[in-house]
């Protein structure tokens, strides 16, 4: 049995649905105390960077403020070795600021601690 303090594909695949549910609780109770979330879009190397647990609930909800249908695809197995792992997914949503569809792939990058996801750095493949 694995220790309760390492994160399993199941684990990632409760996150992953939370997300796809518009769920902030449950995608919260997947982070630790003293979490970061790296997004995909915005101006700093790191995109939009949202430290600790209110802003990261914030950044996270951003997202379907932008995309009201958001939607995350999981493409194969995610990967977890040690205190580090990595989801791919297919985004799609449509842009509520002009109805824009988006369709792209991408992937998350996580630093887990204590069972709980520390960093979350996502990326994502940007069209032009």
């Amino acid at each position: 049995m694995a220790d309760s303090n390492e994160v399993s594909p199941e684990f990632l695949a409760r996150f992953t649905k939370a997300w796809n549910d518009q769920d902030i609780d449950g995608l919260m109770d997947h982070m630790a105390d003293d979490c970061t979330f790296m997004a995909s879009v915005g101006t700093e190397v790191e995109g939009s960077l949202w430290v600790g647990r209110e802003k990261v609930r914030e950044g996270f909800a951003s997202l379907w403020i932008g995309y009201p249908d958001a939607h995350f695809e999981p493409v194969g197995e995610d990967i977890i070795i040690g205190n580090r792992g990595c989801s791919e997914w297919v985004f799609t949503g449509t842009k509520a600021a002009d109805g824009t569809k988006v369709k792209a792939r991408g992937c998350d990058v996580y630093t887990f601690k204590d069972g709980k996801i520390l960093i979350k750095n996502s990326m994502r493949k940007q069209r032009p």
